[in-house]
């Protein structure tokens, strides 16, 4: 990808695109700009946090480690999102590691760059405070789902997020693999399985790292239905 495609997209992440033009210059003048291979750490938990980072191409995932060795996946980013905020502003070490799941590449805008931005126009941190609201929103709908909704379920409101379209039949790729989207949706990967077994029922195929949706509204009727009564 070529440093001015680069910019376009850093440029239209809910980070950036709401700030003024000057100070979007600013920070694309002073990003670190980087590629990763897929399985390479971006950075590791505990660490201290020194950049907020604008996903530009591919998949990168955050995780945690538990205390007895299983690796908890807490968020994925692509194209377009932004992780990394709080924690760079407050000078904390990061609670979470991060890992490209595919090969990608990330801008990473220095934490001292965007507090001396803050100091100048509050509009900043206004941008920052909407990047991390998002962040919390998208953890909140994670829990939901695994309160209210069977694995199944999980997987139909995963399947339908990739969708490009709103009704009728679809083909969606499958962006990392099945190990990684079973810890996604807070499952084994052997129930993740047989959730795809399930949504045969609904029209779901699954070749690959591609599924084939037959009728978009079946499987969000699905996907949104009370599960005490399936």
């Amino acid at each position: 990808m070529s440093h001015e495609a680069q910019k376009a997209i850093a440029r239209q992440s809910l980070l950036l695109r709401s700030l003024p033009e000057q100070h979007v210059d600013t920070l694309l003048r002073q990003a670190v700009w980087r590629k990763y291979d897929r399985g390479e750490t971006i950075f590791l938990q505990e660490e201290e946090a020194k950049a907020v980072h604008v996903v530009l191409a591919g998949w990168v995932k955050l995780f945690r480690v538990t205390p007895t060795g299983a690796e908890a996946v807490v968020s994925l980013f692509t194209r377009g999102d932004s992780f990394g905020e709080a924690v760079a502003l407050r000078d904390v070490p990061y609670p979470v590691s991060a890992e490209a799941v595919s090969p990608c590449e990330v801008m990473h805008i220095p934490s001292p760059v965007l507090l001396a931005l803050m100091r100048e126009d509050a509009e900043i941190g206004v941008s920052i405070l909407a990047s991390t609201f998002t962040h919390l929103h998208s953890l909140v709908a994670q829990l939901e789902q695994l309160k209210a909704q069977t694995g199944a379920q999980r997987v139909a409101e995963f399947l339908l997020n990739l969708c490009e379209i709103e009704s009728g039949a679809c083909e969606v790729e499958l962006p990392y693999d099945k190990m990684l989207i079973a810890g996604r949706l807070g499952m084994k990967p052997e129930s993740l399985s047989r959730a795809f077994s399930r949504l045969k029922s609904v029209g779901v195929k699954i070749n690959r790292n591609h599924a084939d949706i037959a009728d978009i509204d079946v499987l969000r009727d699905y996907a949104e239905s009370d599960p005490s009564e399936r």
